[in-house]
């Protein structure tokens, strides 16, 4: 007999609801609920796939551990006993700092991944840190920090609302969003079309998303910084800039003016391959607008002016008085966001508090490049030890990260190595124990970090769909048995994990004169917590401290667990609104428009008005239905148009003797790849396109349906010498690559 249960999507940022059909403990169906407060009925195929997902074969069931060089299935007792003595005898010989720990993208994806990594990193007390931001976001975070104080006020834009949406770099109709959570991002862009609104698309290919727009420019890739930089310029030439309500809040405008002024559309439109006219009416109609946004996504972070482009987007809309007002670009409110304090001055944003070893890459938001991981492990140096065990959480970098031949060889080399995942990956059959989480079905979830980045505020929270099956184990309590292990208190309850979270945030709670619980006793908080288990009292805690909670008794109507759990498709808590200077954490209490590390970078991107690359260069790409290396193990989210393959406009094609169908080596500097040559002119004539998360040909996987169509694997063409130097990013787009078509023998 077939029940169904709600199920929050775990697959991309959209964040969609569910309806799942349930046969006994297996689910043979997904359909988008159209009770959900957020996505109101809408899925992509990812979500309608969720019970191919959940239910994958090659998804690994018990612990593995490596004995006489194999893996070979354990119980979970030997799996921790065995990570409790590899981490914590590289720590009592080597130190602290020679435990790496990798996070991958999946882990802002579960409940777990949100709560227990900076418990983990917080016991560790290691600055190996390495995460996927580095080959995405980071610049983002990077100039949120220097702009507004706090690296994760990131404002996003009002899609409902706005008459005119400026897009770089973003192809929101094949990643649904990212970095704004948007159910049904397609269709809130053919709203806004509908009631009369324009639709830029600023971007080397022309997507299905630049196919909706009302104007597409191609622009060169990597010039993103420039183009936006000339528009600033524009603003601030034609005297367009309007910075209203905004004003009291600015610091350094006339600065901002002196630094852009070598920035002319004339200077840049061969660097760009824009003509400056293209330029100036891009400025103009941003300014003429009655609302807009600009939002730029990883095509303009992974390129060497990533962190340049992302402080941009938020000029133009500061310099047009867009930022923080409907219609413009917001500031989300999460129910689980702390306390708001008052507005004023705060510690502010700083970068390069250390270095990585080797290459001396400064840290930014606690993280050393991704890029850095091979040789913090494989090199030696006068300035500390090299890595030598690693903790690695739902990533897989062998494929994510550049050079991955070479990372693959130095994880190798480990003494010792862990990791979280559900698979054997390229990565994970490197551990020398692996520990595998549920099917999502049987975990909890809510979005902590999406709904930070929400289109609109709400919260929702489900609880496991089907329970864990016998011999499973719940990722909450891996994640929590692994911090002990790894920090010195193997063997004692997982719930001390959670008990010692609360005790030391309602301990900071009742400290803090703005809180709802100053001067209460943080024990008789501890009590009043709602929930079946230690992540659900935290969540608890969490919603209540939070701007809607019920302040633990103080606002009667407010959010608990409680409340939530009674409302199963969510709650509903209103559109974006103004909240400046309430989210500025600088050291001036305002938005800093021209931070020092910006100011110094500028004369690199002047410097790159004189570069432009001879040949060929490369860009990745995404398709809807796959998610970075996820979901090519899923037969129904592979073959079609998801295909690895490089994209080549036919003038290019044509010069180089390539075919359609035809076998085509890409050589760059981090090595060569062979795949198939996909003519089209969806790309601009002199730039080539192949996806990212493929190269599933590597022994000793378990992933059967990827090998049968593994594809290349496009960050072997990287070396990793090349980043943004102000936040570490890798660059993945824009980078330069020779090809040959291969001659059958």
């Amino acid at each position: 007999m077939s029940r169904t249960a709600l199920r929050i999507c775990p697959l991309c940022e959209a964040t969609c609801g569910l309806t799942l059909t349930i046969e006994g403990t297996r689910v043979t169906g997904a359909r988008g609920d159209r009770d959900d407060v957020f996505s109101k009925g809408f899925i992509c195929p990812k979500g309608a796939a969720f019970g191919a997902i959940d239910g994958d074969p090659d998804r690994l069931r018990t612990p593995l551990v490596r004995r006489d060089g194999e893996l070979r299935e354990a119980t979970w007792e030997e799996a921790f006993d065995a990570v409790a003595a590899g981490i914590r005898g590289v720590v009592e010989r080597y130190g602290a700092n020679s435990v790496g720990v990798v996070l991958g993208n999946p882990n802002v994806h579960t409940m777990a991944g949100a709560l227990y990594p900076p418990v983990l990193l917080a016991g560790l007390g290691t600055r190996s840190v390495f995460t996927a931001s580095t080959v995405d976001q980071m610049p983002k975070h990077v100039s949120s920090g220097l702009l507004y104080g706090d690296a994760n006020a990131i404002p996003v834009p009002d899609l409902d609302h706005t008459d005119h949406l400026l897009l770089i770099g973003a192809n929101p109709l094949e990643s649904n969003g990212s970095l704004c959570t948007a159910p049904d991002f397609p269709g809130k862009l053919r709203a806004l079309k509908a009631r009369g609104g324009t639709l830029t698309v600023i971007d080397p290919r022309r997507t299905r998303t630049a196919a909706l727009a009302d104007r597409h420019i191609a622009v060169r890739p990597g010039a993103d910084a420039l183009l936006l930089a000339a528009m600033a310029y524009v603003l601030f030439e034609e005297g367009l800039v309007e910075t209203g309500e905004l004003t009291p809040h600015l610091h350094g405008l006339d600065e901002l003016r002196e630094a852009l002024k070598d920035f002319t559309p004339e200077a840049v439109a061969a660097a760009c391959d824009v003509d400056s006219d293209v330029t100036r009416t891009l400025a103009r109609e941003l300014a003429a607008a009655p609302t807009a946004a600009v939002y730029g996504r990883i095509g303009s972070c992974t390129v060497p002016h990533g962190t340049l482009a992302s402080w941009l987007v938020d000029v133009l809309n500061i310099l047009t008085g867009n930022l923080d007002r409907p219609g413009g670009a917001l500031f989300p409110q999460a129910a689980t966001d702390r306390t708001p304090r008052p507005a004023g001055p705060s510690h502010g944003f700083g970068l390069g508090r250390w270095h990585s070893r080797v290459s001396q890459h400064p840290e930014a938001k606690g993280e050393l490049p991704l890029s850095a991981l091979a040789e913090e492990i494989d090199t030696a140096t006068a300035e500390g030890e090299p890595i030598r065990a690693i903790v690695a959480v739902a990533t897989n970098p062998v494929l994510s990260a550049p050079d991955g031949d070479r990372l693959d060889k130095a994880l190798g080399s480990l003494g010792f190595m862990v990791s979280v995942d559900p698979y054997l990956n390229e990565t994970s059959r490197h551990a020398h124990v692996v520990l595998p989480p549920p099917p999502p079905s049987q975990s909890p979830h809510h979005d902590f970090a999406f709904n930070t980045l929400a289109v609109r505020n709400q919260v929702r929270y489900t609880r496991p769909a089907v329970p864990l099956e016998p011999g499973r184990m719940a990722e909450t309590e891996i994640l929590a048995r692994l911090i002990l292990a790894a920090t010195g208190m193997h063997g004692a309850d997982p719930s001390a994990v959670d008990d010692l979270v609360i005790g030391q945030t309602l301990g900071k709670a009742v400290k803090e004169t703005h809180s709802p619980v100053h001067g209460r006793d943080p024990r008789e908080l501890a009590t009043e917590l709602s929930g079946d288990t230690g992540p659900e009292r935290r969540l608890d805690m969490m919603l209540r401290l939070g701007p809607y909670g019920d302040g633990f008794g103080v606002r009667p109507d407010g959010l608990s667990l409680t409340k939530l759990l009674a409302h199963p498709h969510g709650i509903d808590l209103g559109p974006l609104n103004s909240r400046l200077p309430q989210p500025l954490k600088t050291r001036s209490g305002k938005v800093e428009l021209l931070p020092q590390p910006i100011a110094d970078d500028l004369p690199w991107l002047r410097e790159a008005l004189l570069r432009q690359a001879d040949g060929l260069v490369l860009i990745g790409r995404r398709h809807l239905r796959s998610n970075n290396s996820w979901m090519h193990n899923v037969p129904a989210l592979t073959g079609g148009t998801n295909r690895c393959t490089l994209h080549i406009h036919p003038e290019d094609a044509e010069r180089l003797g390539l075919k359609d169908g035809a076998a085509v080596r890409i050589k760059g500097a981090g090595g060569e790849v062979v795949t198939e040559a996909e003519v089209t002119d969806v790309v601009r004539p002199g730039v080539v396109s192949l996806p990212h998360g493929w190269g599933h040909d590597r022994p000793g996987t378990r992933l059967g349906h990827a090998l049968k169509d593994p594809g290349v694997n496009v960050n072997q063409l990287l070396d990793g010498s090349l980043l943004d130097p102000l936040s570490g990013n890798a660059v993945l787009n824009g980078v330069p690559v020779e090809l040959a078509a291969v001659v059958a023998l």
